[in-house]
């Protein structure tokens, strides 16, 4: 493989992506949609240039382990426990029904019982990227419909974990047999079990210590590539010495990262080129789209679109509806999981590899993903005429609310772990953890509000915690950080440290988060001052003023000055030095 066949294929589908990307993004679809449509321009199916698609899969390859790499990151226990009752039942049930669904669907159509059920399994899942992107577009990420649909989101992520581990035992001969399918389940358990032992416990005891080695050595650079290594490692390894998927070493090395106190230092630091590989794994896949899908294989087509955009949409709301949730929160998470992505592309890509899918199932994957991500958002605008007509309408709503036997109880209380408990608990959040900082978090804690601090050094986490205050441990200067730290949702910041890397850039991203809040900074020189307020700091105290003044204080009471002719010449030199 010669550079200069890298580079063209590399511009050419980041330059592609950007484009379509930024117009799909401007137009409010999802950038998913720009990402496959540049796959298509640059792919062999399209006049003009072509991408070489061999490079093309092994970026996409990168891109799959650092995807599954950051679903174990940010997988969150809690939340789905939190909805385990919806989320389980519901996603097992949609996923479950969409894969008998689309398996019959394929084989009317004439395919082998093996690839249809490959098939069917490929369209069941949602996309993650897509389905947050719609909550957060609606305000609802952190609400009860919120909890359920990322629970449900969770849920499918590990069943398509399970899928990736399966499939390469669907490949072998004899498969459709009690005594295949009982070997493939055990064998599949015994690596599963294996690669789990080996990375939890062996790697969650060694991979903290060696990232808390290398963070205290203060090189982010250092950082990220120890973060790039152990993934892409334990990712090779996994396949190679169990013969499991990388996609599951990748996702069990997310999780362990995830459960020590470098979780938000590596996704902010770490895997921004994630998204640069994830953009390339879309590419890949849409370069595999042909049009003549829409002649050859049409019937194919729209029963796919069918399933996605109609019957599951149409399962999910009879599960939660079923499981007494109301009819709005039915609907809502019902229409946000009308569209397929990101894995099962993955599912579909390895099924390729295996030989167990033929190339018309991609080429109809990309054409149902692009229109289905375009258009599931246009189901939200349906939720409040349904639910007034539901409303008004004394035969639908009987039949519509019914509870059966086993409804659980409403999980409205959901609503109140993201709403007043995080404006209680962040308050305010402080950058920066040393003496100026200590000092401000006592008075604070001592006048009934306990911030939170966002520290950089890991050593002094046990500190701050034994103190009694929240600690993140991260970058201000990264978006994630800021979030996580209830940004967004505080009345005031301030970074209490004068050496703040990039102070201008923490209080854009503030403000983004947060246009309300009070923003107090420390800065070294005056000179430091303007620029801070005019970038959006309230207040900005300036060490070279305030010693300034310190220093003429002293001065003037050592002269035998009287408290009135001190606060006078105070007072005219603030005026003097902020002004």
């Amino acid at each position: 493989m010669h550079e200069l066949d890298i580079i063209p294929t590399l511009v050419g589908g980041l330059g592609a992506a950007l484009l379509f990307g930024y117009v799909t993004q401007r137009l409010g679809l999802s950038p998913i949609v720009g990402y496959l449509l540049a796959g298509v321009v640059i792919g062999p199916n399209s006049p003009g240039f072509t991408a070489d698609s061999a490079i093309a899969n092994q970026f996409a390859e990168v891109g799959v382990v650092l995807l599954m790499f950051g679903v174990g990151l940010h997988f969150d226990l809690d939340e789905l426990s939190r909805v385990r009752r919806i989320a389980v039942p519901g996603a097992l049930i949609q996923c479950s029904l969409s894969v008998v669904i689309g398996t019959f669907m394929t084989l009317m159509l004439g395919w082998s019982a093996l690839a249809a059920l490959v098939f069917g399994i490929a369209i069941a899942f949602a996309s993650t990227v897509v389905v947050t992107r719609l909550l957060a577009d609606t305000n609802e990420l952190q609400t009860q419909t919120g909890n359920v649909a990322i629970g449900w989101l969770i849920v499918q992520d590990l069943l398509a974990v399970l899928v990736l581990v399966l499939l390469p035992a669907l490949a072998e001969p004899g498969v459709f047999s009690v005594t295949g399918i009982s070997s493939i389940i055990l064998v599949a358990a015994l690596k599963m079990g294996l690669v789990i032992l080996g990375i939890t416990f062996v790697g969650g005891r060694i991979i903290p210590n060696v990232l808390r080695y290398v963070a205290e050595t203060r090189s982010r650079e250092l950082f990220t590539l120890t973060v790039l290594v152990i993934v892409l490692g334990i990712a090779l390894a996994s396949a190679r010495l169990f013969g499991v998927s990388m996609a599951l070493g990748a996702f069990l090395a997310g999780i362990v990262v995830g459960q020590s106190d470098f979780s938000l230092r590596a996704a902010s630091e770490a895997l921004p080129m994630r998204d640069a590989f994830a953009v390339l794994f879309f590419v890949s896949v849409g370069m595999l789209f042909d049009p003549i899908v829409f002649f050859q294989s049409s019937r194919l087509l729209i029963g796919t679109l069918a399933l996605v955009m109609l019957a599951t949409p149409l399962i999910s709301f009879s599960v939660v509806i079923v499981l007494g949730y109301p009819l709005k929160l039915a609907l809502r998470v019902a229409f946000s999981l009308a569209q397929i992505g990101e894995f099962s592309f993955i599912v579909a890509n390895l099924a390729r590899d295996l030989e167990l899918l033929p190339i018309e199932a991609m080429h109809v994957l990309v054409a149902a993903s692009i229109i289905s991500i375009s258009l599931s958002p246009l189901w939200q605008y349906l939720v409040e005429p349904i639910t007034k007509l539901c409303g008004q309408s004394k035969r639908l709503h009987p039949l519509i609310t019914m509870r059966c036997a086993f409804s659980m109880r409403p999980a409205a209380a959901t609503d109140s772990d993201t709403s007043e408990e995080i404006n209680q608990d962040f308050r305010t959040v402080i950058v920066g953890y040393g003496p100026v900082g200590k000092t401000v978090a006592y008075l604070l804690k001592q006048n009934g509000v306990t911030p939170t601090i966002i520290e950089m050094n890991h050593s002094n986490l046990a500190t701050i915690r034994q103190d009694g205050y929240r600690a993140v441990l991260g970058d201000a200067n990264h978006l994630e950080t800021l979030k996580h730290a209830g940004v967004g949702s505080s009345q005031s910041l301030i970074l209490s440290a004068s050496t703040i890397r990039g102070a201008s850039e923490i209080i854009r991203l503030a403000r983004e988060l947060n246009p309300k809040i009070k923003i107090i900074v420390r800065s070294a020189y005056l000179r430091e001052r303007l620029p801070l307020i005019q970038n959006g700091a309230d207040t900005v105290f300036a060490g070279e003023g305030e010693v300034a003044m310190a220093l003429a204080e002293y001065i003037l009471r050592d002269l035998g000055a009287t408290p009135d002719q001190i606060d006078r010449e105070r007072d005219k030199l603030r005026s003097d030095l902020f002004s």
